[in-house]
């Protein structure tokens, strides 16, 4: 990973599995572009393999799952496994969609970043990426 305070934080926003509905996922994509990110949008019907291998290519400091089918207990602990078969422990998991309190306090014990809900403010989540980057780029 790159250890260049100053670059861009860059931010891959993924859709994984069946779940087609991606206007939040495409919302949450420009919010963050428009917070100074380069975000790089996978699309749909990603497998957790391909989302955590465009990582590592675009050299992420953050990766973002938009979640809706609920297949969330399946599908963040398979990418954190992939995540860190691969080395990327020190890139961040988020993300969000229709997740009950007691699964994100569950996948989050595991090792998963904080979870957002449908209603989050987009300039939460950017706060969130932001500040978690720059307290972590530094040990990449």
């Amino acid at each position: 990973m790159n250890n260049d305070l100053k670059r861009p934080i860059r931010v891959l926003v993924a859709k994984v599995g069946l779940d087609g509905h991606d206007r939040g996922a495409k919302v949450v994509a420009t919010s963050l572009r428009d917070a100074g990110m380069e975000v790089i949008y996978t699309g749909l019907r990603q497998t957790p393999e391909m989302v955590v291998n465009t990582a590592l290519q675009e050299d992420v400091d953050a990766i973002g799952i938009s979640i809706l089918s609920g297949a969330h207990m399946t599908v963040f602990p398979k990418v954190w496994q992939l995540m860190k078969e691969k080395g990327l422990t020190n890139v961040l998991l988020t993300g969000g969609g229709i997740i009950p309190d007691e699964d994100m306090r569950t996948l989050q014990a595991a090792g998963v970043g904080k979870l957002f809900p449908p209603s989050a403010p987009t300039t939460e989540i950017a706060a969130y990426i932001t500040a978690w980057v720059q307290e972590h780029r530094n040990f990449k």
